[in-house]
């Protein structure tokens, strides 16, 4: 009897422990990595805050679980020489066309379980460009270079050259002039696989005409739409 009674002790706190530690180590898989709750803290931090004239940030809520990871370009630049297959984003918490897409592309990207995606933001908080090339018109319309993107910049346009958008200014009367290179706009997701773009993506609608405009269910729908194309 007594020895019954030992074995049923014993095997109770073996089931403890057991259930203990599968608990520990529930909550240690659950738990949102830094970079994750870094992203989303910088994001969210800009929601309802003025812009200029009274147009205000759109307000996000960003998953702490979400995908993204912030890198540098030298950092990408590495990825791509070791030929890794990988999802980047081209953005920047101040963008609101970025700000307008970036819920949207997370949940389609958790859906399609993408767990990371690097992140490299293009701009400073005072809206100066931090990474790429700038032009600008000049007399007579001409282009005139006004920041010299960087080295990483340079040869992003080299290996992201055939899925990027060419570079183009508009002149006052509408007319569209053409930089003569192609630009890495924000947003862009762009899909690599053993160092070589496949795909890319802005995720904006058509129907979306201005930056700060509602979301409407057309607008999401076509968002769904695009990121589930990019991320299949």
């Amino acid at each position: 009897m007594k020895k019954k009674i030992l074995l049923f002790i014993l095997l109770v706190i073996g089931v403890l422990t057991i259930t203990g530690c599968g608990k520990k180590e529930e909550q240690k898989k659950e738990e949102p990595r830094a970079a994750a709750v870094a992203f989303k803290e910088e994001y969210e931090f800009l929601n309802g805050k003025e812009v200029k004239d009274g147009i205000v940030h759109r307000t996000v809520t960003i998953d702490e679980y979400n995908p993204f990871v912030k890198v540098t370009p030298s950092e990408l630049v590495e990825k791509i020489d070791n030929k890794e297959t990988f999802y980047v984003y081209f953005g920047d918490k101040l963008c609101p066309w970025c700000r307008s897409v970036i819920e949207k592309a997370i949940e389609v990207a958790k859906s399609n379980n993408i767990d990371t995606i690097y992140y490299i933001n293009i701009w400073d908080d005072e809206y100066n460009e931090i990474l790429r090339d700038k032009y600008t018109l000049g007399k007579k319309d001409k282009p005139v270079k006004s920041i010299d993107g960087t080295e990483e910049y340079k040869r992003f346009l080299e290996i992201f050259d055939n899925v990027l958008s060419d570079y183009t200014l508009t002149t006052s009367n509408g007319k569209a002039v053409s930089i003569g290179e192609k630009r890495i706009y924000a947003p862009n997701f762009i899909y690599v696989e053993e160092g070589k773009s496949i795909r890319l993506t802005s995720g904006n609608s058509e129907k979306q005409t201005g930056a700060f405009d509602e979301l409407t269910d057309e607008i999401l729908a076509d968002e769904q739409a695009l990121f589930e194309e990019f991320f299949k």
